[in-house]
């Protein structure tokens, strides 16, 4: 996995996006070349905070930001209100590999919809609020730097990987 830094000197939206492909590269950096066995093993007193959890999270973030929170669409993700670690929670015949695939899908589908709407636009939010969308960029950029730093403390744990 090679990632792109972001550009020191861009426009507003150039950073912030480039900034977020940098840290969805590096989610999948941190788990590349985990062997099959270590890809759900919990090194952490919670057992959810696997390298395929987190990745499985991730993923759902993406979905519910972009697609639920700005797009206006339907959730799909597991979780609810009985169960909200679903999005965590690796479950028989999951696999690292299978969420990698729909980490990337859904990071498309997250660029595409951030690509039709200016920073400025606002969408409705938890009832009578809004949000922006570039609120909702900065949000995910925040959210996915913390659990590529989850993803290290793992690997490290795992199997003694460390770099960025």
């Amino acid at each position: 996995m090679t990632r792109t830094a972001p550009p020191l000197a861009a426009d507003e939206r150039a950073t912030y996006t480039a900034l977020l492909d940098y840290l969805r590269a590096t989610i999948e950096l941190k788990v590349e070349g985990l062997a099959v066995g270590d890809e759900a093993r919990a090194v952490l007193p919670s057992k959810l905070t696997t390298a395929a959890g987190v990745v499985k999270h991730v993923r759902w973030v993406e979905h519910h930001w972009f697609e639920v929170v700005l797009a206006g669409r339907a959730s799909r993700a597991p979780y609810t209100m009985e169960d909200p670690d679903a999005d965590w929670r690796v479950e028989e015949g999951e696999t690292l590999a299978g969420f990698l695939a729909d980490y990337r899908a859904q990071c498309s589908e997250s660029r595409e919809i951030l690509a039709g709407l200016e920073l400025d636009a606002e969408v409705p939010f938890r009832g009578d609020r809004t949000v922006s969308a570039r609120w909702v960029l900065a949000h995910v950029i925040e959210e996915t730097a913390r659990h590529a730093g989850q993803l290290d403390v793992v690997r490290e744990l795992l199997d003694g990987t460390v770099g960025d």
